[in-house]
C-alpha cells in the first residue's frame, strides 16, 4: 500500500457504504450537514441530479440542480465529504444522457424529466 492509499483510506466517508445507487436524472434529497457557531443541524437539499464524475474514487462527486423561489441553484457535493449525511432518492428519472446541463436554459414542464417506473435498483 503506498501513501496515497493510506491517505485516501484515512480521509474517505465510512458512509458512502450506504448510499443508494443513483444516476444523473434521478431525484434525490441530501442531507447536508449545516454548522451555525457552535451547533450543527441536517438541513435537506432535494433536486435533480444533472452530473456525476467518478462515483466510485475519492475524487468523486455529483452536481445536484433545484429550483428555489424562481432562481435555479446547483450545488456540488463530494462522495466522501463528511458534511453529506445522508442521500435519499425521491424518484428515478427516464434518461439517456450523462449530463444534464441543458437544464439550466429550461424552465416549467420543459425542465421536467420523465418518472421510470420500471427502474428498481
Amino acid at each position: 500500500m503506498n501513501l496515497v492509499d493510506k491517505i485516501n483510506e484515512k480521509y474517505a466517508n465510512p458512509k458512502v457504504k450506504e448510499f443508494p445507487k443513483f444516476r444523473t436524472g434521478d431525484t434525490i434529497a441530501v442531507g447536508v450537514r449545516i454548522t451555525e457557531g457552535n451547533k450543527t443541524r441536517v438541513q435537506k437539499f432535494e433536486g435533480i441530479c444533472i452530473a456525476m464524475k467518478e462515483p466510485g474514487t475519492i475524487n468523486g462527486h455529483f452536481r445536484v440542480r433545484k429550483i428555489s423561489s424562481g432562481i435555479g441553484v446547483e450545488r456540488l457535493f463530494p462522495f466522501h465529504s463528511p458534511n453529506v449525511d445522508s442521500i435519499k432518492v425521491v424518484s428515478r428519472g427516464k434518461s439517456r444522457r450523462a449530463k444534464h446541463f441543458y437544464l439550466r436554459s429550461r424552465s416549467g414542464k420543459a425542465a421536467r424529466i420523465a418518472v421510470d417506473y420500471d427502474r428498481k435498483e
